[in-house]
């Protein structure tokens, strides 16, 4: 069968797809999501870089975003959510082991006397996630991918199990500010405490839930997002409620 065209035709199936705003905003959004999670780790990591001092970072708010996100990447496989957020899993992935990479990096040549090497194959609770070579942090986390991943090539079809790894990735990410609330509720003080990024956390909070609302994506992401939220504005309360009460010592950020 032969069809023939229009010359009008022909030229407006060559017209490149029109660019609404609606898709203008959409794609922008993709991108914040994909790349926006990262952003606060970037003068940290230069910060580190400059000063050669990681003190000031904790290496477990790095475990507890690997966790996360490899628990989001595995949730992809029983429920599809949007690439967007499996793409920013990916990146956040490989940034926090950047980042544990340069502190254990650091730690090591800023030891005066060398410790003891101690190594994930020690197998020595003491000292999960305080071992002094990267290579021990890698292992650790391959192990712990590769269990989960073949937990959930078994349990694929079990829908429980599916939205449970759902449910403690992001919850798992929603409960990072908890630590620093903790600590300041134990001292009657935010001094120490950087407000800027609190800020930021909440502003980013804010638009990542916004975006799981308006597209729709699987419950437990809105959810703990506003979870998240609740955490950061409590933050800014004590601000309010602890600023006549100055600590006995500058207390670091535990999330920073």
């Amino acid at each position: 069968m032969v069809f023939s065209l229009s010359y009008e035709e022909y030229f407006d199936s060559l017209k490149m797809p029109e660019i609404t705003l609606m898709n203008l905003v959409s794609w922008v959004a993709a991108t914040a999501m994909i790349f926006g999670g990262v952003v606060p780790f970037i003068p940290q990591y230069m910060d580190i870089q400059r000063t050669k001092n990681a003190e000031g970072f904790s290496l477990f708010v790095c475990l507890t975003l690997l966790i996360a996100n490899i628990l989001r990447i595995m949730f992809w496989f029983g429920k599809h959510f949007e690439l967007p957020l499996l793409a920013q899993s990916i990146i956040m992935t490989g940034t926090m082991m950047l980042m544990v990479r340069l502190c254990v990096n650091i730690k090591h040549k800023s030891e005066i006397i060398s410790s003891k090497p101690r190594y994930f194959m020690d197998f020595d609770l003491d000292y999960f996630w305080k071992w002094t070579d990267f290579l021990s942090y890698v292992e650790f986390m391959a192990t712990f991918t590769v269990a989960v991943g073949m937990l959930t090539y078994l349990l694929l079809d079990f829908t429980v199990y599916i939205e449970t790894i759902g449910f403690l990735a992001v919850f798992a990410e929603a409960m990072l500010g908890a630590p620093q609330f903790y600590r300041n509720y134990q001292n009657k003080s935010t001094v120490g405490m950087s407000k800027k990024m609190v800020g930021f956390w909440t502003m980013g909070d804010i638009f990542k839930t916004i975006y799981f609302i308006l597209r729709s994506s699987p419950a437990q992401f809105w959810i703990c997002g506003m979870l998240q939220v609740s955490i950061d504005i409590s933050i800014f309360v004590q601000v309010y409620m602890y600023r006549h009460h100055p600590p006995a010592k500058v207390i670091k950020s535990a999330r920073s």
